[in-house]
C-alpha cells in the first residue's frame, strides 16, 4: 500500500437518490491515486423511519409503519435498478432479508410492550447497512474496486445503548486488521457510518448525526492523511443558513473552534467527532456533495489568523436552563464535580454557561431523565429551571481578548448576559422562541455590517 489513506464520509442528504450516488461515487474517483475508505450514512429520512417504527412497535403498533418502511427499502431498489442487473439481484437479497429481520424485530418490540434500546439500535442500523452496500455497488458499476465491510467488525463499543462510546483501543486493533488487507490490494472498503457493536455481538449505536464520528474513529485507526465529510452546505457557515439568508463559508476552524460550534449545534459536525484525530493532527475538510469544485471549510490544529475575532455562530434549541446554588458546605468543596457526577449517573449532557463562587448554571437537553437529574441536583443546593430554552453562541479563538466583541454583542440587545466558560466562545441562553432573531441581529452585526 502506497500514499497517505483519505477517509471520504457521505451524509443522507448526499445519498439521496440515484443521482446523489452518482455524484458520490464522480468524488471518490476523483480521490484514486491515494488509498481510501469510504463511510456512508443512511439514505436521508430512512434513520428517522426506522426509529418512528420502534416507537410505534413499543405502542403496540407494529404494522403502522409498514408502509413507510416498504417506501424506504423500495427507495434502494430504484437506485439499485440504475446499476445493473446484477447490482438489482444483490439489492433484492439485501432488502429481503432486511425486511425480515426488521419486521421480526418490531414483532418483538411490540410483544407486551418490550421497548429496548438493544432493540431499537439494531433496527436503527439497518440504514446504513443497506446504503453503505449500495454504495460499494455504485463504486463497482463506475469501474473501482469497493467492498462492503460491516462496520460492526470495527467499532466495538459498551453496551449503552443509544449512545454507545467506542473502545478505542479495540476499534483501532480491528479496524487495522479489516481494513489494511484491503487496502493493500488496492480495494476500497466501504463501511456503513452511525452503529457498532459490543464485544459480545449485540448491535449499538453512536447516537444520531454519528457517521462523521465513525469517519474520525477510523481515519485516526488508520493514521489518515485527511478526513473528508460531504454534505450539502458550503463547509461550516457563519450561522444556520435556515436561519440567515446571508451566510458565508468559513475557510479554515481550528479544532478548538470546530469542537465548540459542534458543542453548541453546528449541524454539519458530531460533538464527538474532533477528539479522534486531534493527537495525530488529522485535518478534516467539510465540503459540499453537489459543488465539488467548492472547497468548502478545512479544520486542523490552527486555524488562520484573526484571533479574538468571531468565526461562527451557533445554536441549540430545546433546552432546560438549570442554576444550581450551592449548600454552603459544598461551595469551596468540589461543587462543580458534584453536579457533574449527578449527570454522569444519567449519562447526562450539560453545558456549562455561566459559574460564580456560589452557584452554576447550563443548559440540559430536555429528556426523560431531567425530572430525576432536577431531583437530584436539590441534594446540593437550591435549584431553580426555567424550559423551553436555547443557547446561542459565538466562536473564534482567543474571543476573550477581543476588547470590542462584549461591546458589539451588547449592542444588539444589552438585556443578554453573555457568558464565557472557554477562551473561544461567548454563549447567552435565550427563550427558544428569539432565535431566530437574535442569530439574524448578530450575524448582520458581525458579518454584515461595514
Amino acid at each position: 500500500m502506497s500514499g497517505c489513506i483519505k477517509v471520504l464520509k457521505f451524509g443522507g442528504t448526499s445519498l439521496e437518490d440515484g443521482p446523489a450516488f452518482d455524484r458520490a461515487a464522480q468524488i471518490v474517483r476523483a480521490n484514486k491515486g491515494a488509498p481510501l475508505v469510504v463511510i456512508g450514512s443512511a439514505m436521508s429520512g430512512v434513520t428517522d423511519t426506522l426509529l418512528t417504527s420502534f416507537q410505534e412497535a413499543a405502542k403496540f403498533q407494529p404494522t403502522r409503519s409498514i408502509p413507510s418502511i416498504e417506501e424506504c427499502l423500495e427507495g434502494h431498489l430504484q437506485v439499485a435498478r440504475n446499476l445493473g442487473a446484477i447490482a438489482l439481484a444483490k439489492m433484492q437479497v439485501l432488502v429481503t432479508e432486511a425486511r425480515r429481520e426488521i419486521f421480526e424485530l418490531l414483532g418483538i418490540a411490540a410483544t407486551n410492550g418490550v421497548a429496548t434500546r438493544r432493540i431499537q439500535d439494531a433496527i436503527a442500523s439497518y440504514g446504513e447497512q443497506l446504503s453503505a452496500n449500495l454504495l460499494a455497488m455504485t463504486l463497482e458499476q463506475y469501474g473501482m474496486l469497493a467492498s462492503y465491510v460491516d462496520a460492526r467488525r470495527c467499532i466495538l463499543t459498551d453496551d449503552h445503548h443509544g449512545s454507545a462510546s467506542p473502545l478505542l483501543d479495540e476499534v483501532s486493533r480491528r479496524t487495522r486488521a479489516q481494513l489494511n488487507p484491503l487496502l493493500e490490494k488496492t480495494q476500497i472498503p466501504v463501511l456503513g457510518g452511525f452503529f457498532g457493536s459490543t464485544l459480545e455481538g449485540a448491535t449499538t449505536t453512536l447516537g444520531r448525526g454519528s457517521s462523521d464520528y465513525t469517519a474520525t474513529l477510523v481515519g485516526a485507526a488508520l493514521g489518515a492523511c485527511e478526513i473528508q465529510i460531504w454534505t450539502d452546505v458550503e463547509g461550516v457557515q457563519t450561522a444556520d443558513p435556515s436561519l440567515v439568508k446571508a451566510t458565508r463559508t468559513v475557510p479554515q476552524l481550528s479544532y478548538g473552534e470546530a469542537a465548540q460550534l459542534a458543542r453548541l449545534g453546528a449541524r454539519v459536525m458530531h460533538p464527538k467527532m474532533i477528539g479522534a484525530v486531534i493527537a495525530q493532527e488529522i485535518p478534516i475538510r467539510i465540503r459540499n456533495s453537489r459543488t465539488p469544485e467548492q472547497s468548502g471549510t478545512v479544520i486542523r490544529a490552527s486555524s488562520e489568523p484573526g484571533k479574538g475575532t468571531i468565526k461562527a455562530i451557533a445554536h441549540r434549541t430545546n433546552l432546560t436552563r438549570i442554576e444550581v446554588t450551592a449548600a454552603p458546605a459544598l461551595v469551596a468543596n468540589g461543587f462543580l464535580a458534584a453536579i457533574r457526577e449527578v449527570f454522569t449517573r444519567y449519562k447526562g449532557h450539560m453545558d456549562l454557561v455561566a459559574r460564580s463562587k456560589v452557584s452554576m448554571t447550563f443548559a440540559y437537553a430536555e429528556d426523560e431523565m431531567l425530572p430525576s437529574i432536577v431531583e437530584d441536583l436539590k441534594m446540593l443546593g437550591s435549584v431553580d429551571i426555567e424550559r423551553q430554552r436555547a443557547i446561542i453562541g459565538c466562536v473564534g479563538d482567543g474571543l476573550q481578548n477581543g476588547p470590542t466583541i462584549r461591546g458589539l454583542l451588547r449592542a444588539v440587545d444589552p438585556l443578554l448576559d453573555w457568558q464565557s466558560t472557554s477562551s473561544n466562545s461567548l454563549s447567552a441562553i435565550v427563550d427558544a422562541e428569539c432565535v431566530r432573531s437574535l442569530v439574524s441581529r448578530v450575524h448582520l452585526e458581525v458579518f454584515e455590517s461595514d
